[in-house]
Order: structure tokens, then C-alpha cells, then sequence
């Protein structure tokens, strides 16, 4: 009988080990993510435990991305599809439908309070105060607020959770270590923004994508390009914006990573502004520029708002 005993509990001893090495060993996480700010959260709630393909990378542009076959095929192979939703990628119906993929594709904006575009606002008053919610209506760069970010994350963790319970208490593990670092950069953020004057916090960026940053920290933003660089301004756009800067005293004007420079060069020497610099808006910067994650691109840019306007 004892020995029986002891057979049997070295047989679970043993089916533990092979369970916890299973576990431990498992094939990780197969996530594909629209974009690279999208990336970084998942690489910081997944880990090790995660396999990651971006499909448009540093420097890119998710407005305007052309998908490739590569990107069908990683799609159809995923266990999880994270994107940022309300319309930020135009390429993602064709590309979801091509790939037949039965992923969840995870909308992270889900759970933010969207603002309205100011494409969408023109448009309701122009209609008479009707009009359906469409391509265009909110705008869809959430991500620019540090509160929002967390709110990617906390959605990422669900997703994650899932898709592989065995390693649920990680991601939660790390997306905890991970949002107490957002706070931090949250707190760094609005500090600088307070040592910018009320007076000069009127800036002049590619296109319309500091909407949330704007709502959040209350610097404010003019653009010749609406919420998606899909269409160009057109030439009164920009004889009104220029107008506007003359009138409002701007302080800064900034080029984007994902956007041509030449129009903004142009509204700068029209206005006697000079270029200040480059701002990351809708991708993240090639690990040798300095902005190759979220947080990274939050101290570039609010350093670069404070050299423009402040000097030094």
C-alpha cells in the first residue's frame, strides 16, 4: 500500500514538473500590431512571452500604408491582432478580409472618450447639426494622451489574458510595472508644459494629431492637414492658416517624422517662424534617433517644445 502510495505521488510530482515545463516552454503568443506605438505597450505587457510582427514600422505611416502579402499572411497566422481602431488605420478592413484570419482584432481605443475631429465639427455645423458618425469622425490619435495609453494597456492585458491564461499574472505583472513608468512620464509632461508661458502655447504642427495631447496638457495646436495625411490642404487652408498664425502670434512650428517637411518649411517662411524641430506623432523613430518607444517619443517631444518656444 505504501508503495503504491509513493508511486503515485512521485507520478503527480512528475506530471507537475512536466505541466510547469510546459507552460514555461510553450509556444509564445503570436500578436500582430498595426504600428509601432502599438508595439511597444504589447512588448512591454508580453515580454518574452509574446511573438510580435508590426506591420507598419518606425518612421511609418499608417494613414496611407499600402499592406503587403507578408502582412496577410502574419495576420491569417496570429493569435491576436492589436489595433488602435476609430479609423486610424484605412488599410485594416481590406487587409483583415484578405488575410481571413479567425484573431480577435483588438480595438485599444475601446474605453477612451473620443474627441470629436475638427473635420467632423465643420462638417455637423454645415449640416445643420446632423450628420452620421463616419470615416473621419473622431479623431483618432488617443494614444497622444499618457491617461489613454493606459487604457491601451489595461486592454492589451484582457487580450493577452485571453488568448493564454497560463501567463495571465505576468502580463498583469508587467503592465503594472509598465503603468507606474507612464505616470511618472505623465508627471514629467505636465510639468513641462507648466514652464511654458500660457502666452506662447499656441504651436504649428503637419497635421492634426496632438488633439488628445492638447485636451490633456493644454498646449495648443494649428495644422494645415487635418486628422489623416491622406489629402493635402488645400491653398486657402493654408492662406487662412497663415493668416491665423500672423494674427494669434504663434510660437513654434514643428515638422512630423511621417510627413513631408516641405509644406510646413513653406508656412515658416511665410510667418518668420523657424523650424523647431521634429515631433513624433503617429510612429515611433528608429532605435538610433530617440524615439523608439512611447515614452522615449513623450520626452522628445516635450523637450522640443520647450527648446522652440523657450530657448536653450
Amino acid at each position: 500500500m505504501k508503495k503504491a502510495l509513493r508511486l503515485a505521488a512521485t507520478l503527480n510530482v512528475i506530471l507537475l514538473l512536466i505541466a510547469n515545463y510546459s507552460i514555461a516552454h510553450a509556444d509564445p503568443l503570436k500578436v500582430v500590431s498595426s504600428f509601432t506605438v502599438i508595439s511597444d505597450f504589447a512588448k512591454n505587457v508580453g515580454g518574452d512571452k509574446i511573438k510580435l510582427t508590426t506591420l507598419v514600422g518606425p518612421d511609418g505611416d499608417a494613414h496611407v500604408y499600402e499592406p503587403k502579402p507578408a502582412d496577410a499572411a502574419a495576420v491569417a497566422g496570429a493569435d491576436v491582432v492589436l489595433v488602435n481602431g476609430l479609423h486610424f488605420e484605412g488599410f485594416l478592413p481590406r487587409l483583415v478580409e484578405a488575410s481571413a484570419t479567425k484573431a480577435p482584432i483588438v480595438e485599444l481605443s475601446k474605453g477612451v472618450e473620443p474627441i470629436k475631429s475638427a473635420e467632423a465639427e465643420h462638417d455637423h455645423d454645415a449640416a445643420g447639426g446632423s450628420q452620421h458618425e463616419e470615416h473621419g469622425a473622431y479623431d483618432p490619435h488617443a494614444f497622444q494622451s499618457i491617461s489613454n495609453a493606459k487604457i491601451y494597456v489595461t486592454n492589451i492585458v484582457d487580450a493577452f489574458c485571453a488568448a493564454n491564461a497560463a501567463n495571465c499574472e505576468t502580463y498583469k505583472a508587467n503592465a503594472a510595472t509598465y503603468t507606474e513608468k507612464l505616470n511618472a512620464t505623465e508627471a514629467e509632461v505636465k510639468a513641462g508644459i507648466a514652464s511654458i508661458p500660457e502666452s506662447k502655447r499656441l504651436v504649428i504642427t503637419s497635421h492634426d494629431a496632438f488633439g488628445y495631447f492638447q485636451h490633456e496638457y493644454g498646449l495648443t495646436f494649428l495644422a494645415p492637414e487635418g486628422i489623416s495625411t491622406d489629402s493635402e490642404a488645400s491653398a486657402a487652408d493654408i492662406v487662412a492658416l497663415i493668416k491665423q498664425i500672423k494674427e494669434d502670434k504663434a510660437s513654434a512650428i514643428f515638422v512630423e517624422n511621417i510627413t513631408n517637411p516641405r509644406l510646413i518649411e513653406q508656412i515658416a517662411s511665410e510667418t518668420k517662424l523657424n523650424v523647431g524641430g521634429t515631433l513624433y506623432s503617429d510612429a515611433l523613430s528608429k532605435p538610433e534617433e530617440g524615439a523608439s518607444t512611447y515614452i522615449d517619443m513623450m520626452h522628445h517631444n516635450i523637450e522640443t517644445f520647450k527648446k522652440a518656444i523657450l530657448g536653450g
